[in-house]
């Protein structure tokens, strides 16, 4: 959940270091960087290493499971052509806007119930404390509303004026926008707050002149990625998701 710079290949994580206790790092790990990344982890005398690789690379992959990474997920990424598709209509009962200051408290209990025992990279790793792992995702929306480095925009979705749902926003260049994180109470799921969320995510990427948006989620969420084919977001790539213990 660090932020990382466009072109940074490794970086000390300071949300995920206080929050386990040890010394993490992230990195998006390549062939011709991986030496780079295991220098850079010795030098700062990390603990754990949470390295995503591109599911072509997978030599890479392989090397790195040779030295005792373990693959913790696999993350798929979906996108919208916003040039060559229409954004569809959206009549469900959910309302959709932009979060305001005295939404934070609802959002983290939303992302709270959402994400409670998600079996993302975090839960998946037996050595992270589950409940702390937990807390990770309401921290995560937390600082979603306050930080502009992790989300420039966040969107609430209503019905009978009680918060449901949220999408998170964040512009990677000027003409992509990657919706971060999304999360549904559960007593709201399976009736189109999600659909709703992402239709809205699709029209304030097209007030901001974006070409495409994209969103990711672990390949074992079948229902989310229907939701996002059936509004029109094709498969675009994919990465594996390693954790390495020193």
């Amino acid at each position: 959940m660090a932020t990382r710079s466009e072109g940074e290949i490794v970086e000390f994580s300071q949300v995920d270091s206080e929050r386990f206790g040890v010394r993490v790092a992230r990195a998006h790990v390549e062939a011709k960087n991986f030496a780079q990344v295991l220098d850079f982890c010795a030098a700062e005398q990390i603990n754990l290493l949470i390295a995503r690789c591109s599911t072509k690379e997978l030599a890479t992959a392989q090397k790195m499971e040779s030295l005792g990474f373990l693959l913790m997920d696999t993350l798929v990424y979906y996108a919208f052509d916003l040039e060559k598709r229409a954004i569809p209509d959206d009549s469900g009962r959910a309302h959709v806007r932009s979060f305001v200051p005295e939404d934070k408290t609802q959002i983290e209990t939303v992302a709270a119930a959402a994400f409670a025992g998600y079996h993302g990279h975090y839960h998946a790793d037996p050595r992270l404390d589950p409940r702390k792992c937990d807390e990770g995702y309401a921290s995560w929306a937390v600082r979603s509303c306050t930080s502009k480095e992790v989300a420039t925009e966040v969107l609430v979705a209503e019905i009978d004026e009680k918060i449901v749902g949220f999408l998170t926003l964040r512009l990677n260049r000027p003409k992509e926008v990657e919706g971060v994180l999304f999360g549904v109470a559960p007593e709201a799921q399976g009736i189109g707050v999600g659909r709703a969320l992402i239709v809205s995510g699709l029209e304030s990427c097209k007030k901001q002149h974006a070409e495409r948006m994209v969103i990711s989620t672990q390949v074992t969420n079948v229902p989310v990625q229907r939701v996002w084919c059936r509004v029109g977001f094709e498969p675009a790539h994919s990465f594996y998701t390693f954790h390495k213990w020193f």
